[in-house]
């Protein structure tokens, strides 16, 4: 329960249903990476303050309320992870990563320990069990707005087994809002988490200075011919297809389409240099059976952007190829890319090449 609207209504509708239910709230770090204490920010999660509103939700419910130190589980799987794929020239998805290893790995097996049989969440997905084929289906939410299946990809056979999202069939955020209010959350009205909650102001660069005590140094923006168009104040603070912030006096809107990292070049295209023909995945999970050689999808390669559509080639066990049917925009190392069949998760993994049009 991280104190927002969301889990508090999937716990009260799971007690409805008839569940023994305990709540849990991660103590996932101390102060979103600075030397100042705790930050409260409304567009966070994981604060002081969200802990109260857990436990006050939990005992409204006649819910036990557990914390959970957490904090060295997160540090090594999110926080490190996190720097060590943006000093290597990728953009993250810390919020994936604490899904994965945090949520659905270390708190799914602290579940186990304490004779917990289902974990649940308020994330908005849907799970479905296909009998013909006797394996648990990944789905995305009815309120697509809200869909979070891009984020659940990584989740086993296992795992859908004993999870639920009861949220996953509402259509509309209202409806959740209003079930809160009727029960009397002081949270019913809580806007909804944005920023990472360890970088609460958003300056990523800023904190992976801080936590690694390095300075990253200037270097030169190149074209994609290798002349030079000005410096950059070090490529962590970049990302692909990144237009803004870049403090170039262009004459044309340029965008970054590589970081490299031997030469600390950042290079940048007026956009055809942008585009992506195919890409590598890794760390591949399947939550469809795996094809003997390829199977036709769309492709989600950020979180809330629209789906291309393509071929996905099995390279091995855990590895694909997908190749688009037309090249896809601003493709980031680091990022995840999805496939779906449909409104149905086929599974997913970590973009790790990314080949050019």
């Amino acid at each position: 329960m991280s104190g927002g609207v969301d889990s508090s209504v999937a716990a009260a509708i799971m007690v409805q249903n008839g569940y023994e239910c305990i709540g849990v709230t991660m103590k996932l770090h101390d102060d979103g990476g600075n030397n100042d204490g705790d930050i409260s920010n409304e567009h966070s999660c994981c604060s002081l303050s969200d802990v109260e509103d857990a436990k006050a939700v939990s005992y409204s419910l006649g819910m036990n309320h557990y914390v959970f130190n957490f904090k060295d589980g997160f540090k090594q799987n999110v926080i490190d992870k996190f720097v060590s794929v943006y000093e290597n020239g990728g953009t993250p998805n810390p919020c994936i990563d604490c899904n994965r290893f945090m949520k659905f790995s270390k708190l799914y097996k602290r579940a186990e320990m304490l004779g917990c049989d289902t974990i649940v969440t308020g994330h908005y997905a849907v799970i479905e069990y296909d009998e013909t084929k006797d394996r648990y289906l990944l789905k995305k939410a009815v309120n697509s707005e809200k869909d979070q299946s891009y984020v659940l990809y990584f989740l086993t056979q296992e795992q859908l087994k004993h999870t639920k999202f009861p949220l996953g069939e509402f259509d509309n955020k209202e409806s959740v809002r209003k079930i809160a209010e009727k029960y009397g959350f002081s949270n019913a009205g809580k806007p909804d988490s944005q920023d990472i909650c360890f970088v609460p102001d958003n300056d990523y660069a800023s904190f992976i200075e801080r936590y690694t005590g390095k300075t990253y140094p200037e270097g030169n923006f190149v074209d994609e011919n290798g002349k030079i168009l000005g410096v950059h104040k070090g490529f962590i603070r970049y990302t692909i297809g990144q237009r803004k912030g870049l403090g170039l006096a262009l004459p044309a809107p340029m965008y970054v389409c590589k970081k490299d990292i031997k030469s600390n070049e950042v290079t940048l295209t007026t956009g055809c240099g942008l585009y992506s023909k195919e890409i590598t995945v890794t760390d591949f999970n399947w939550i469809y059976e795996r094809p003997e050689k390829s199977i036709r999808v769309s492709v989600r390669t950020r979180y809330h952007t629209r789906e291309t559509e393509a071929t996905a080639y099995v390279i091995s066990e855990d590895a694909v190829r997908v190749v688009f049917d037309e090249p896809r925009k601003a493709v980031a190392k680091g990022q995840a890319a999805v496939l779906y069949d449909g409104d149905y998760v086929v599974g997913g993994g970590t973009i790790s090449e990314t080949t050019a049009e």
